[in-house]
Protein backbone atom coordinates (compact mmCIF):
# COMPACT_ATOMS: atom_id res chain seq x y z
CA UNK A 1 0.00 0.00 0.00
CA UNK A 2 2.85 2.32 1.01
CA UNK A 3 4.49 1.19 -2.47
CA UNK A 4 1.22 2.53 -4.17
CA UNK A 5 1.09 6.17 -2.49
CA UNK A 6 4.77 6.33 -3.60
CA UNK A 7 3.88 5.90 -7.33
CA UNK A 8 0.65 8.32 -7.36
CA UNK A 9 2.75 10.86 -5.74
CA UNK A 10 5.70 10.42 -8.54
CA UNK A 11 3.40 10.79 -10.85
CA UNK A 12 2.03 13.76 -9.68
CA UNK A 13 4.54 15.91 -9.01
CA UNK A 14 5.47 14.80 -12.67
CA UNK A 15 2.51 16.16 -14.24
CA UNK A 16 2.82 19.53 -12.58
CA UNK A 17 6.25 19.71 -13.95
CA UNK A 18 4.83 19.14 -17.32
CA UNK A 19 2.50 22.03 -16.80
CA UNK A 20 4.65 24.60 -14.95
CA UNK A 21 6.69 24.04 -18.56
CA UNK A 22 3.89 24.50 -20.55
CA UNK A 23 2.51 27.28 -18.93
CA UNK A 24 6.22 28.98 -19.78
CA UNK A 25 5.74 28.64 -23.42
CA UNK A 26 2.38 30.93 -23.73
CA UNK A 27 0.92 28.25 -25.81
CA UNK A 28 -2.25 28.33 -24.25
CA UNK A 29 -4.55 30.61 -26.07
CA UNK A 30 -8.07 29.11 -28.03
CA UNK A 31 -7.79 27.12 -31.21
CA UNK A 32 -10.15 30.12 -32.03
CA UNK A 33 -7.27 33.21 -31.58
CA UNK A 34 -4.93 31.03 -32.78
CA UNK A 35 -6.15 30.58 -35.90
CA UNK A 36 -6.98 34.23 -36.75
CA UNK A 37 -4.29 34.94 -35.53
CA UNK A 38 -2.37 33.00 -38.52
CA UNK A 39 -5.04 34.26 -40.56
CA UNK A 40 -3.73 37.89 -40.35
CA UNK A 41 -0.64 36.84 -40.28
CA UNK A 42 -0.49 34.44 -43.15
CA UNK A 43 -1.59 34.81 -47.06
CA UNK A 44 -4.49 32.93 -48.47
CA UNK A 45 -2.01 30.84 -50.80
CA UNK A 46 1.52 29.36 -49.67
CA UNK A 47 2.72 26.86 -47.33
CA UNK A 48 0.24 26.90 -44.64
CA UNK A 49 -0.86 23.99 -43.12
CA UNK A 50 -3.77 22.46 -45.34
CA UNK A 51 -5.49 21.04 -42.20
CA UNK A 52 -6.51 24.31 -41.23
CA UNK A 53 -8.84 26.55 -43.49
CA UNK A 54 -8.18 30.00 -43.29
CA UNK A 55 -11.47 32.42 -43.36
CA UNK A 56 -10.73 35.16 -46.09
CA UNK A 57 -11.64 38.87 -44.32
CA UNK A 58 -13.56 40.45 -46.52
CA UNK A 59 -13.50 44.12 -46.33
CA UNK A 60 -16.19 46.56 -47.04
CA UNK A 61 -16.21 48.49 -50.02
CA UNK A 62 -16.04 52.90 -49.01
CA UNK A 63 -18.12 55.38 -51.22
CA UNK A 64 -17.26 58.70 -51.34
CA UNK A 65 -19.05 61.19 -50.03
CA UNK A 66 -20.24 64.23 -52.33
CA UNK A 67 -19.92 67.72 -50.58
CA UNK A 68 -22.66 69.08 -49.52
CA UNK A 69 -24.15 71.63 -52.23
CA UNK A 70 -26.40 74.26 -50.24
CA UNK A 71 -29.19 76.62 -51.22
CA UNK A 72 -28.85 79.46 -50.79
CA UNK A 73 -31.26 83.31 -51.86
CA UNK A 74 -29.43 85.55 -53.83
CA UNK A 75 -30.73 88.82 -55.28
CA UNK A 76 -29.82 91.26 -58.20
CA UNK A 77 -27.75 94.13 -56.97
CA UNK A 78 -29.34 97.65 -58.13
CA UNK A 79 -26.84 100.71 -58.55
CA UNK A 80 -27.79 104.01 -57.93
CA UNK A 81 -25.88 107.32 -57.37
CA UNK A 82 -26.01 108.17 -53.52
CA UNK A 83 -24.62 111.54 -51.99
CA UNK A 84 -23.37 110.98 -48.88
CA UNK A 85 -24.57 113.03 -46.09
CA UNK A 86 -21.77 114.04 -43.01
CA UNK A 87 -23.25 116.29 -40.27
CA UNK A 88 -20.98 118.60 -38.72
CA UNK A 89 -21.79 121.38 -36.04
CA UNK A 90 -19.84 124.62 -36.11
CA UNK A 91 -20.43 128.34 -35.24
CA UNK A 92 -20.75 131.40 -36.91
CA UNK A 93 -17.97 133.52 -38.08
CA UNK A 94 -17.52 136.68 -40.29
CA UNK A 95 -16.57 136.93 -43.60
CA UNK A 96 -14.00 139.67 -42.33
CA UNK A 97 -13.08 140.96 -39.41
CA UNK A 98 -10.67 143.31 -38.45
CA UNK A 99 -9.83 145.52 -35.28
CA UNK A 100 -8.40 148.97 -36.41
CA UNK A 101 -6.01 150.75 -34.48
CA UNK A 102 -4.57 154.55 -34.44
CA UNK A 103 -1.61 155.12 -37.17
CA UNK A 104 -0.19 157.78 -35.06
CA UNK A 105 -0.30 159.29 -31.44
CA UNK A 106 -2.31 162.42 -30.74
CA UNK A 107 -5.73 163.45 -30.03
CA UNK A 108 -8.80 162.49 -31.51
CA UNK A 109 -10.19 165.44 -33.35
CA UNK A 110 -13.52 163.59 -34.77
CA UNK A 111 -14.49 160.12 -33.87
CA UNK A 112 -17.29 159.32 -36.55
CA UNK A 113 -19.12 155.82 -35.63
CA UNK A 114 -20.31 154.36 -32.86
CA UNK A 115 -21.08 150.55 -31.89
CA UNK A 116 -23.82 148.99 -34.79
CA UNK A 117 -23.04 151.89 -37.68
CA UNK A 118 -22.77 150.56 -40.78
CA UNK A 119 -19.85 151.98 -42.84
CA UNK A 120 -18.44 151.76 -46.37
CA UNK A 121 -15.01 150.71 -47.23
CA UNK A 122 -12.63 153.78 -46.83
CA UNK A 123 -15.00 155.85 -45.33
CA UNK A 124 -12.77 157.85 -42.32
CA UNK A 125 -13.86 156.73 -38.93
CA UNK A 126 -10.84 159.20 -36.90
CA UNK A 127 -8.71 161.71 -37.57
CA UNK A 128 -6.06 162.88 -34.89
CA UNK A 129 -5.04 167.07 -34.17
CA UNK A 130 -2.21 167.63 -36.71
CA UNK A 131 -1.55 171.09 -37.01
CA UNK A 132 2.37 170.44 -37.08
CA UNK A 133 1.81 168.25 -40.06
CA UNK A 134 -0.55 170.01 -42.26
CA UNK A 135 2.46 172.62 -41.55
CA UNK A 136 5.15 170.28 -42.33
CA UNK A 137 3.17 169.54 -45.39
CA UNK A 138 2.91 172.69 -46.61
CA UNK A 139 6.51 173.34 -46.18
CA UNK A 140 7.53 170.41 -48.29
CA UNK A 141 5.44 171.62 -51.00
CA UNK A 142 6.93 174.40 -51.22
CA UNK A 143 10.63 173.46 -51.30
CA UNK A 144 8.92 170.71 -54.39
CA UNK A 145 7.74 173.25 -56.15
CA UNK A 146 11.01 175.38 -56.01
CA UNK A 147 13.19 173.01 -56.49
CA UNK A 148 11.30 171.68 -59.52
CA UNK A 149 11.39 175.22 -60.77
CA UNK A 150 14.96 175.47 -60.05
CA UNK A 151 15.27 171.71 -61.97
CA UNK A 152 14.02 173.45 -64.92
CA UNK A 153 16.04 176.11 -65.42
CA UNK A 154 19.23 174.15 -64.70
CA UNK A 155 18.25 171.84 -67.72
CA UNK A 156 17.96 175.22 -69.96
CA UNK A 157 21.13 176.40 -68.62
CA UNK A 158 22.89 173.19 -69.18
CA UNK A 159 21.85 172.47 -72.92
CA UNK A 160 22.80 176.12 -73.90
CA UNK A 161 26.19 174.96 -72.23
CA UNK A 162 26.22 177.93 -69.38
CA UNK A 163 26.01 174.98 -66.56
CA UNK A 164 28.16 171.91 -65.99
CA UNK A 165 27.31 168.80 -65.83
CA UNK A 166 27.93 168.77 -61.76
CA UNK A 167 25.44 171.38 -61.24
CA UNK A 168 22.79 169.65 -63.75
CA UNK A 169 23.53 166.93 -61.17
CA UNK A 170 23.15 168.67 -58.19
CA UNK A 171 20.16 170.37 -59.23
CA UNK A 172 18.48 166.70 -60.17
CA UNK A 173 19.71 165.91 -56.64
CA UNK A 174 17.61 168.85 -54.66
CA UNK A 175 14.79 168.17 -56.84
CA UNK A 176 14.47 164.18 -56.01
CA UNK A 177 15.15 165.23 -52.24
CA UNK A 178 12.43 167.15 -52.10
CA UNK A 179 9.89 165.22 -53.66
CA UNK A 180 10.79 162.78 -51.36
CA UNK A 181 10.19 164.97 -48.13
CA UNK A 182 6.99 165.89 -49.53
CA UNK A 183 5.65 162.25 -49.71
CA UNK A 184 7.11 161.91 -45.98
CA UNK A 185 4.77 164.76 -45.40
CA UNK A 186 1.65 163.48 -47.14
CA UNK A 187 2.43 160.28 -45.31
CA UNK A 188 2.39 162.07 -42.29
CA UNK A 189 -1.06 163.67 -42.70
CA UNK A 190 -2.38 160.85 -43.84
CA UNK A 191 -1.43 158.72 -40.56
CA UNK A 192 -3.66 161.33 -38.98
CA UNK A 193 -6.81 159.43 -40.49
CA UNK A 194 -8.22 156.11 -39.93
CA UNK A 195 -10.22 155.11 -42.45
CA UNK A 196 -12.55 151.57 -42.73
CA UNK A 197 -10.56 148.63 -44.92
CA UNK A 198 -14.25 147.79 -46.33
CA UNK A 199 -17.80 147.52 -46.00
CA UNK A 200 -18.70 146.42 -42.52
CA UNK A 201 -20.89 146.91 -39.46
CA UNK A 202 -18.52 148.75 -35.99
CA UNK A 203 -19.48 145.55 -33.34
CA UNK A 204 -17.72 148.07 -30.62
CA UNK A 205 -15.59 151.30 -30.35
CA UNK A 206 -12.91 151.76 -27.90
CA UNK A 207 -12.37 155.22 -27.61
CA UNK A 208 -14.02 158.72 -27.26
CA UNK A 209 -13.49 162.27 -29.10
CA UNK A 210 -10.86 163.91 -27.28
CA UNK A 211 -8.78 160.95 -25.75
CA UNK A 212 -5.10 161.33 -26.41
CA UNK A 213 -3.91 157.89 -28.38
CA UNK A 214 -1.00 156.78 -29.05
CA UNK A 215 0.21 154.43 -32.71
CA UNK A 216 -1.48 151.39 -32.07
CA UNK A 217 -3.97 151.93 -29.79
CA UNK A 218 -6.98 149.84 -30.67
CA UNK A 219 -9.90 152.17 -32.03
CA UNK A 220 -12.78 149.90 -33.42
CA UNK A 221 -13.52 146.19 -34.67
CA UNK A 222 -15.74 146.12 -37.92
CA UNK A 223 -16.80 143.02 -39.18
CA UNK A 224 -17.97 141.86 -42.79
CA UNK A 225 -21.28 139.69 -41.98
CA UNK A 226 -23.03 139.21 -45.62
CA UNK A 227 -22.11 136.49 -46.58
CA UNK A 228 -21.21 134.93 -42.88
CA UNK A 229 -19.58 132.25 -42.71
CA UNK A 230 -19.66 128.83 -40.98
CA UNK A 231 -16.61 127.37 -39.24
CA UNK A 232 -16.73 123.26 -38.44
CA UNK A 233 -14.32 120.40 -38.41
CA UNK A 234 -14.40 117.32 -40.12
CA UNK A 235 -13.31 113.84 -39.31
CA UNK A 236 -10.16 112.89 -41.06
CA UNK A 237 -12.30 109.94 -42.21
CA UNK A 238 -14.74 111.79 -43.92
CA UNK A 239 -12.34 114.87 -45.22
CA UNK A 240 -11.85 113.08 -48.27
CA UNK A 241 -15.64 113.02 -49.38
CA UNK A 242 -15.52 117.09 -49.15
CA UNK A 243 -14.67 119.43 -51.77
CA UNK A 244 -15.28 123.55 -52.13
CA UNK A 245 -17.76 124.44 -54.03
CA UNK A 246 -20.31 121.43 -52.19
CA UNK A 247 -23.75 121.88 -51.19
CA UNK A 248 -24.55 122.71 -47.43
CA UNK A 249 -27.81 123.30 -45.54
CA UNK A 250 -27.33 125.13 -41.44
CA UNK A 251 -29.55 124.96 -39.17
CA UNK A 252 -29.16 127.97 -36.95
CA UNK A 253 -29.90 127.10 -32.96
CA UNK A 254 -33.21 129.96 -33.51
CA UNK A 255 -34.28 127.16 -36.02
CA UNK A 256 -33.50 129.48 -39.05
CA UNK A 257 -32.32 127.08 -42.19
CA UNK A 258 -30.28 128.38 -44.75
CA UNK A 259 -28.55 126.87 -48.04
CA UNK A 260 -25.24 127.62 -48.69
CA UNK A 261 -21.87 126.20 -50.00
CA UNK A 262 -18.16 124.74 -48.68
CA UNK A 263 -15.50 127.50 -49.05
CA UNK A 264 -12.68 125.87 -47.73
CA UNK A 265 -11.47 122.46 -47.08
CA UNK A 266 -8.16 122.48 -44.61
CA UNK A 267 -5.13 120.39 -45.95
CA UNK A 268 -4.23 119.91 -42.31
CA UNK A 269 -5.35 118.43 -39.49
CA UNK A 270 -5.26 119.85 -36.38
CA UNK A 271 -2.51 117.47 -33.81
CA UNK A 272 -5.26 117.40 -31.05
CA UNK A 273 -8.24 116.64 -32.53
CA UNK A 274 -7.44 115.26 -35.76
CA UNK A 275 -10.12 116.98 -36.92
CA UNK A 276 -9.61 119.07 -40.61
CA UNK A 277 -11.17 122.76 -41.00
CA UNK A 278 -14.32 123.85 -42.98
CA UNK A 279 -15.56 127.16 -44.29
CA UNK A 280 -19.30 127.36 -45.57
CA UNK A 281 -20.36 130.08 -46.75
CA UNK A 282 -24.02 131.26 -46.46
CA UNK A 283 -25.99 134.84 -47.65
CA UNK A 284 -26.77 137.30 -45.16
CA UNK A 285 -28.38 139.97 -46.41
CA UNK A 286 -28.52 142.91 -43.93
CA UNK A 287 -26.48 141.23 -41.30
CA UNK A 288 -29.16 139.80 -39.99
CA UNK A 289 -27.20 136.80 -38.42
CA UNK A 290 -24.68 137.24 -35.73
CA UNK A 291 -21.11 135.67 -35.39
CA UNK A 292 -20.88 133.27 -33.22
CA UNK A 293 -24.13 131.72 -32.93
CA UNK A 294 -24.72 127.42 -32.87
CA UNK A 295 -25.03 125.74 -36.34
CA UNK A 296 -25.24 122.30 -37.33
CA UNK A 297 -24.20 121.91 -40.90
CA UNK A 298 -25.31 118.99 -43.10
CA UNK A 299 -22.46 118.53 -46.12
CA UNK A 300 -23.74 116.30 -49.09
CA UNK A 301 -20.38 114.91 -50.68
CA UNK A 302 -19.85 113.94 -54.47
CA UNK A 303 -22.92 111.17 -55.29
CA UNK A 304 -21.01 107.69 -55.61
CA UNK A 305 -22.32 104.83 -57.38
CA UNK A 306 -23.75 101.98 -54.36
CA UNK A 307 -26.27 99.40 -53.50
CA UNK A 308 -28.01 99.51 -50.57
CA UNK A 309 -29.11 96.21 -48.85
CA UNK A 310 -30.64 94.97 -45.88
CA UNK A 311 -27.97 95.02 -42.81
CA UNK A 312 -28.74 91.13 -41.85
CA UNK A 313 -26.75 90.95 -45.36
CA UNK A 314 -23.45 92.12 -44.40
CA UNK A 315 -20.81 89.18 -43.32
CA UNK A 316 -17.30 89.56 -42.40
CA UNK A 317 -14.50 87.67 -43.58
CA UNK A 318 -12.30 85.28 -41.89
CA UNK A 319 -9.51 88.34 -41.18
CA UNK A 320 -12.83 90.36 -40.10
CA UNK A 321 -13.18 92.64 -43.26
CA UNK A 322 -16.69 93.76 -43.82
CA UNK A 323 -18.52 92.40 -46.95
CA UNK A 324 -20.79 90.51 -48.79
CA UNK A 325 -21.27 87.06 -49.95
CA UNK A 326 -21.89 87.16 -53.34
CA UNK A 327 -22.24 84.05 -56.32
CA UNK A 328 -21.40 84.87 -59.97
CA UNK A 329 -22.98 82.94 -63.12
CA UNK A 330 -20.89 79.99 -62.22
CA UNK A 331 -22.84 79.88 -58.92
CA UNK A 332 -19.56 79.48 -56.84
CA UNK A 333 -19.53 81.83 -53.60
CA UNK A 334 -16.84 83.89 -52.82
CA UNK A 335 -16.83 87.19 -50.30
CA UNK A 336 -16.72 90.60 -51.65
CA UNK A 337 -15.01 93.53 -49.65
CA UNK A 338 -17.20 96.47 -50.10
CA UNK A 339 -16.86 100.35 -48.61
CA UNK A 340 -19.55 101.46 -45.41
CA UNK A 341 -21.38 104.63 -47.15
CA UNK A 342 -23.93 105.32 -45.12
CA UNK A 343 -26.27 103.54 -42.80
CA UNK A 344 -30.34 104.74 -43.55
CA UNK A 345 -33.41 103.38 -42.60
CA UNK A 346 -33.56 101.43 -45.65
CA UNK A 347 -30.65 99.77 -44.97
CA UNK A 348 -27.04 99.95 -45.35
CA UNK A 349 -25.54 101.75 -48.50
CA UNK A 350 -22.40 100.12 -49.74
CA UNK A 351 -19.85 101.10 -52.58
CA UNK A 352 -16.95 98.82 -54.78
CA UNK A 353 -20.49 95.91 -54.96
CA UNK A 354 -19.12 94.21 -57.86
CA UNK A 355 -21.46 94.64 -60.76
CA UNK A 356 -21.43 90.92 -62.45
CA UNK A 357 -22.88 88.76 -59.41
CA UNK A 358 -25.91 88.29 -57.05
CA UNK A 359 -25.76 88.94 -53.35
CA UNK A 360 -26.26 86.17 -50.97
CA UNK A 361 -29.54 87.16 -48.70
CA UNK A 362 -30.35 83.99 -46.81
CA UNK A 363 -27.46 81.26 -46.51
CA UNK A 364 -24.81 83.64 -46.49
CA UNK A 365 -22.59 82.38 -42.96
CA UNK A 366 -23.19 78.66 -44.19
CA UNK A 367 -20.56 79.09 -47.41
CA UNK A 368 -17.32 79.62 -47.97
CA UNK A 369 -15.07 81.38 -50.87
CA UNK A 370 -15.27 78.37 -53.27
CA UNK A 371 -18.11 76.68 -52.36
CA UNK A 372 -20.74 75.60 -54.84
CA UNK A 373 -24.22 76.28 -54.29
CA UNK A 374 -27.32 76.49 -55.48
CA UNK A 375 -29.67 79.61 -55.96
CA UNK A 376 -33.09 79.67 -55.50
CA UNK A 377 -34.36 82.66 -57.21
CA UNK A 378 -32.91 85.26 -58.62
CA UNK A 379 -35.52 88.29 -57.48
CA UNK A 380 -34.22 91.95 -58.42
CA UNK A 381 -34.19 94.18 -55.91
CA UNK A 382 -36.27 97.73 -55.44
CA UNK A 383 -34.34 100.88 -56.55
CA UNK A 384 -32.96 102.40 -53.33
CA UNK A 385 -34.37 105.79 -51.55
CA UNK A 386 -32.12 108.72 -51.51
CA UNK A 387 -32.70 108.57 -47.72
CA UNK A 388 -29.15 109.09 -45.34
CA UNK A 389 -28.80 109.73 -41.48
CA UNK A 390 -26.17 111.06 -39.36
CA UNK A 391 -22.25 109.74 -39.59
Amino acid sequence: MARFIKGHTISALVVLVAASVWVGTGEFSSVGSKIASAAQRQPVTGTADPAIVLPTEVTPAVTPTAPVRRVVEAVVPVFSDHARLIRLSGLTAPDKRAVLAARAGGAIETLTIAAGDTIAADAVVMTLEGRDAQAALTIAETAHDQRQRELEVAEKLFAAGNRTELQLIASRSAATTAAAQLEQARAAVDRLQLRAPFTGIVDSVEVERGEWITAGTKVATLLSLDPIEVQAEVSELFARYLRAGAEAEVTLANGTELSGSVRFVGKEASAQTRTFPVRITLPNPGGAIGAGMTAEVRLFADPVRSVTVPRSVITLSETGELGLRVVGSDNIARFASVELLDDTPTGLVLAGVPADVRIIIAGQDLVRDGDLVTVAADVPTAAAPAAQVTE
